[in-house]
């Protein structure tokens, strides 16, 4: 490049506001949607298929999605991506206030949006190298930002928006969603021009060579099975939790985005001051960090009671979730071509969707056979395995953060 770009260049600016305004129709969405479930049938299992539908997407186009984002201009794919969601939310949140909505028709949305969102994580995350080069600290701190703006929209603004739109009117979460992605679509097409790194390689080939370079990779190896581990452990609690917070802990329904909110509180800052906290932990150190956070959060929401107790708890939950994906971010940015970096961002998600997918339905079957507080109980003692298992007091093994 012909300038030097930094993380508040306007360039940078217009990808991390295309992000912040997504992410959070996005929060409105995932708030809105399991309570639009709820509204439908009061099943563990059909809620749980409702939270298993948003990572489904990655296990059927994932691979792909990363193979052709490297293929394609990667500015194209992230505003084509936007437009097909603009008009599949549309159509859902005419379909909720003509009252034609069902389950059926809620997870094929949910699952035809989670396409096009693949086409564009995997364009997205591949672009902020391309932008600002790959020293370590920049990085870092870009990747910080990116995940701290994520958590605020996804997880702060956008939850207690959807769930009090919700409770105004069911389809209004679902049309400003839509909305969104037509604000984060104009905010892309003011990216610079971004030529396609990859070459025309036959698909199966190209998919192929993403794989391999992650499986040869031992730091990305390792990063991406103990995020997978992460995610699978974190939708198994996460799955029936609207169920527990409003037949359990008594929370009204306007309120349950505000307590989802908690969990940005720690992300936030987190993310924000992630350069200075990670100095000196290996990557594999950070995610121990995470699993022993999360662990002691759904254990806490079991067995404390109260309302403020559980956001307390829900706040270490966001802290853990921006350090395992500042961490995986950075890693594998900072180890990828740039050519594969939209296949190994994808093979990421695909390995994370498909254990979140995994967690979701496991726990709406452990909570409809034990109760609602069985899937907490139970991704509270897996992640205290998994943090034992990365051994994180030996810390070399990968490179510092």
């Amino acid at each position: 490049m012909d300038d030097p770009v930094t993380s508040t260049s306007p360039r940078v600016v217009h990808l991390l506001a295309a992000t912040g305004v997504s992410v959070t129709g996005d929060g409105a969405f995932m708030a809105a949607a399991p309570l639009l479930a709820a509204s439908l049938t009061r099943d563990p299992l059909a809620v749980a298929a409702v939270a298993a539908a948003f990572q489904v997407p990655w296990l059927l186009a994932g691979l792909i999605a990363g193979a052709l984002a490297d293929r394609w201009p990667r500015r194209t794919v992230m505003v084509v991506a936007d437009l097909v969601r603009v008009a599949v939310l549309g159509c859902l949140a005419a379909l909720v206030a003509l009252g034609r909505a069902d389950l059926l028709v809620l997870i094929t949305a949910i699952l035809v949006t989670g396409m096009a969102q693949c086409f564009f994580d995997a364009s997205s995350q591949a672009v902020i190298p391309t932008l600002i080069g790959r020293d370590k600290d920049a990085l870092t701190r870009t990747n910080g930002r990116y995940w701290a703006i994520d958590t605020v929209g996804r997880s702060l603004a956008g939850p207690p928006i959807g769930s009090a739109a919700f409770a105004l009117s069911a389809a209004v979460p679902f049309a400003g969603d839509a909305g969104s992605f037509l604000l984060s679509a104009g905010l892309i097409s003011r990216l610079p021009k971004l030529p396609a790194p990859g070459t025309r390689q036959p698909l199966l080939a190209a998919i192929r060579a993403g794989l391999t370079h992650l499986l040869a990779t031992a730091e990305l190896r390792v990063v991406a099975a103990s995020s997978a581990l992460y995610n699978f452990a974190y939708n198994l609690a996460m799955a029936t939790f609207v169920l527990y917070a409003t037949h359990t802990l008594r929370v009204a329904t306007a309120s349950y985005g505000l307590l989802l909110a908690m969990a940005a509180l720690g992300g936030v800052v987190t993310g924000w001051r992630i350069a200075p906290l990670t100095r000196h932990l290996s990557y594999r150190q950070m995610m121990a960090a995470a699993a022993v956070l999360q662990g002691v959060a759904w254990l806490g929401v079991a067995t404390v009671p109260g309302v403020y107790a559980a956001g307390a708890f829900l706040a270490l939950v966001g802290a853990a979730s921006t350090l395992v994906s500042v961490a995986a971010s950075s890693v594998r940015q900072a180890l990828t071509p740039d050519r594969l970096l939209g296949r190994v961002v994808a093979a990421f998600r695909l390995f994370g969707g498909g254990a979140a997918g995994l967690g979701a339905l496991t726990g709406g079957l452990l909570a409809g056979a034990a109760g609602l507080r069985a899937p907490l109980w139970a991704a509270a003692a897996l992640l205290v395995v998994a943090a034992v298992g990365l051994r994180p007091w030996r810390g070399g093994g990968l490179p510092h953060a």
